[in-house]
């Protein structure tokens, strides 16, 4: 079925759980219960039908009251890792209510065609200076899984479930970085933004030779619920494969599929007012984007004075992420963030998911500590209450991804001041792909174009310095405005470069 498809809902459902006894939407039974691929879904189906119940937040005075320093002394045994005493290829750890993190997410383990749930008790957790809960029925707040990635005697954590519908994940030999999303809901509206949230996962138990594990998760908030199942697959690429069944309580004329969340502050072409020892600082420095016409492009991330969005229509696309360039220590100078072991995240379609536009969000932020970038795909429809939308994708946790590898790459932009006053001399060095067979010589041409404003001396030259090639010209801009700027290296047989686009602003 089509990634997109909008089906009726089915409404009328009784509010019985699987096995037949009373139960309020979305709840867990105190016993096993049948499972299949379609539990969730019908779950997420009775709980659009339903008015919507915010998740239970309710914790003992002791734990409403943690400070950060307590709650991350909160830790979970590892000695009680789910599966840590058999010879499966995976391990689960959970996390503990409290802080930032109050919302109670149930969570079951599925075998043979039947979910049990588990069972949250205080002896599984070291508490440090927190306070131990009296209360036997805490639950928990959010779950991780640990797998051989490094190495083949250790279980490294690899993706961790935790706060609204946030999730993150590492390949071989990264740290973590971004974060995805289930959705997101008004990001970037003038008004508060709406945060659903996972509410239940299911774990499938993997087998002795799995190189996978399936996560499903139900997520609901005011505007909508939804059922997703994760296929995670965990390697030098740690890959997602998505299903998304959303079932919107209203109208959604400004959802976002696929949200990514990440956090750039300053790099080389974007440090007017930064004092910091470090050349950059960021989790990602990029947008990329591969639409439904072929186009590889790429849209440096900026730490923009006033909040930005900006919208890159397409149809079908077959891919987007944010995506982190730089991977020299030198790039960032910083022995503990370790920034260039941060990983990309690319998020590739399955299936035709229509018209809209791949939406990018930067937010001002003056640290590296809050996420400030956003990206998604913003249907050009709204989704309509009453249906089942079916979105389908593979998120790549990934250091690198080549996309149309004869394309140059942009690996730094860099923007200063031009001799002639107002003017801005603005520097783009591409490396790989055809571009870097040719000879010094050789005629390359520089497509630029401006929105508005003027373009002067552009070119496009080898440089022997790093065996890339350089695109460079100045831009006068007309007083006051913003400028979209494009850019591209070719010859006459057609593009060398992925495409640049740019928002200057005064």
């Amino acid at each position: 079925m089509k990634a997109g498809l909008a089906l009726p809902l089915l409404r009328g459902l009784s509010a019985l759980s699987l096995s037949g006894a009373p139960l309020a939407a979305g709840a867990l039974p105190a016993r096993g219960t049948p499972f299949d691929e379609q539990t969730v879904p019908a779950l997420a189906r009775r709980l659009a039908a339903a008015a919507y119940q915010p998740p239970v937040t309710a914790l003992t005075p002791s734990l409403q009251r943690i400070s950060y320093d307590q709650y991350r002394d909160i830790r979970f045994d590892p000695r009680k890792a789910i599966w840590r005493d058999t010879p499966l290829p995976f391990q689960l750890q959970f996390f503990h209510r409290g802080f930032l993190f109050k919302e109670r997410v149930d969570i079951a383990l599925v075998a043979d065609g039947i979910a049990t749930p588990l069972v949250y008790s205080p002896s599984q957790f070291s508490f440090g200076a927190a306070p131990v809960p009296s209360d036997q029925d805490v639950g928990y707040a959010g779950m991780r899984i640990h797998a051989p990635i490094n190495r083949p005697d250790y279980f490294d954590e690899i993706c961790t479930f935790l706060g609204a519908s946030y999730f993150r994940a590492v390949a071989k030999g990264q740290n973590y970085g971004l974060s995805a999303r289930g959705l997101a809901l008004k990001t970037g509206d003038p008004g508060p933004e709406e945060f659903p949230v996972f509410k239940q996962f299911w774990v499938e138990q993997p087998g002795k030779d799995a190189s996978a594990i399936t996560v499903h998760a139900l997520l609901d908030s005011p505007s909508a619920a939804a059922a997703m199942r994760f296929v995670i697959s965990p390697g030098d690429e740690t890959v997602f494969d998505t299903q998304m069944r959303l079932y919107p309580r209203v109208d959604l004329d400004r959802a976002g599929i696929a949200p990514l969340t990440s956090m750039y502050e300053f790099d080389a072409g974007d440090r007017i007012g930064v004092d910091d020892y470090r050349p950059a600082v960021h989790d990602s420095d990029g947008l990329a984007m591969l639409n439904g016409r072929g186009e590889q492009i790429w849209r440096p991330l900026r730490n923009p004075a006033q909040l930005q969005v900006s919208a890159f229509e397409d149809a079908n696309p077959k891919g987007f992420g944010l995506m982190q360039r730089k991977r020299a220590y030198a790039e960032f100078a910083d022995i503990e963030a370790n920034y260039q072991r941060r990983p990309s995240l690319w998020v590739e379609p399955v299936g035709d998911w229509g018209k809209g536009a791949v939406t990018l969000v930067e937010i001002p932020t003056g640290d590296e500590y809050h996420d400030n970038i956003v990206a998604f795909w913003r249907p050009a429809q709204p989704l309509r209450a009453g249906s089942e939308h079916r979105f389908d994708y593979r998120l790549h946790w990934c250091t690198e991804h080549a996309w149309q590898p004869e394309l140059a790459t942009v690996v730094m932009t860099r923007i200063g001041a031009a001799p002639q006053p107002g003017t801005r001399l603005i520097v783009i060095d591409l490396a790989g792909g055809r571009l870097s067979r040719l000879n010094a010589d050789a005629r390359v041409d520089a497509d630029v174009w401006a929105s508005s404003g003027s373009i002067a001396n552009a070119v496009a030259h080898a440089n022997p310095q790093t065996g890339g090639w350089r695109i460079s010209f100045e831009l006068t801009p007309q007083h006051g405005k913003d400028v979209e700027l494009h850019a591209r290296a070719h010859d006459d047989r057609g593009p060398l470069s992925e495409t640049w686009l740019y928002r200057w602003t005064p």
